[in-house]
């Protein structure tokens, strides 16, 4: 209920009479008065509806030089979709060593790809004016880390993080690449339905931990791609298992096989399982990922294997 509907409800808005005196109005001329005014803003709101929905969602255009785009999401934060997406553009380069293989980290206010790809620096402007991605371990990447210090914290509203993000979108000059894996940031919003809505996606891969708090909420991750109409290829489950170094024990820290339940619920894959372990956890922290730099480790392996089973259910390249 706005001001005017408010003030008229109660009857204190005066209304001039002939000869210019005026009286409040009340009791049922108020509520007379209320409910015409409503009908009034119904309709309006009504006609504005229709402008908006009569626009229709935004026409999606392919990132130039790009192939087939696969973004890693989670419901939340601290499940490891960082590491997940950085060792998987790692896994996929190292499946296929013709393929050309891109990162591009679009989480604006929380950026991980710099460190644990061991970049620094500002992107080079082509002859276009398109900025260079930085290369490392054969990987293109781009992330708003390269924009601002590192130090520096990003404190930005809404329509600030969509123009970061449309220009991480439409202004990197990527050359040609066969697959461009985007790191998502946690959560449903404004970011996720941004690149959703104006790039094709090929999959969308989600990452979640066993545990119950982490499965609400990559639930609610899975359903808002299926809503844009973007394939998920998959749940990927983080932090599966810890063992101990020296007697060998399996310890379930997280829950076991959380994700596994979700995805028979709602009818996903899961793609694997990654183990908690400090290797990980340590090469990520260095710069230097585990794909890369254990390649022959148990770990190393899923995420090879995950990268497998996330491009077989790829759907065929555009022509």
């Amino acid at each position: 209920m706005g001001p005017w509907q408010r003030v008229l409800l109660f009857g204190s808005v005066p209304l001039r009479r002939g000869g210019g005196v005026t009286a409040p109005l009340r009791g049922s001329r108020a509520l007379i008065c209320w409910r015409q005014l409503s009908s009034v803003d119904n309709e309006t709101l009504t006609q504005r509806r229709k402008q908006i929905m009569s626009r229709g969602l935004p026409k999606q255009k392919p990132i130039e030089g790009v192939s087939q785009v696969i973004v890693v999401a989670s419901g939340k934060g601290g499940v490891g979709k960082s590491t997940t997406a950085v060792n998987l553009a790692l896994a996929l380069a190292a499946n296929d060593s013709s393929k050309a293989i891109g990162l591009l980290d679009v989480d604006v206010y929380g950026p991980s790809i710099p460190k644990m790809m061991n970049l620094k620096g500002s992107p080079e402007l082509s002859q276009r004016n398109l900025m260079k991605p930085l290369l490392n371990y054969g990987i293109a990447c781009m992330s708003m880390g390269f924009l601002v210090e590192e130090t520096a914290p990003v404190v930005w509203r809404g329509l600030m993080v969509m123009s970061a993000i449309e220009k991480l979108l439409r202004q990197v000059d990527w050359g040609q690449l066969d697959y461009l894996v985007i790191d998502m940031p946690p959560g449903t919003g404004d970011v996720q339905l941004s690149v959703s809505q104006n790039i094709p996606i090929a999959g969308a891969v989600i990452v979640s931990t066993p545990q119950d708090i982490a499965l609400l909420d990559a639930r609610k991750g899975a359903e808002m791609f299926r809503k844009v109409h973007v394939p998920v290829l998959g749940l990927i489950q983080n932090m599966s298992v810890f063992q101990c170094p020296k007697c060998k024990h399996k310890t379930h820290i997280f829950g076991a096989d959380g994700a596994r339940k979700l995805a028979r619920t709602l009818d996903l894959d899961i793609l694997g399982d990654i183990p908690l372990h400090l290797n990980i956890r340590e090469t990520s922290d260095t710069g230097q990922p585990i794909v890369f730099s254990q390649p022959q480790s148990d770990e190393a392996k899923a995420y090879l294997k995950i990268a497998e089973e996330v491009v077989r259910r790829l759907p065929p390249p555009p022509e």
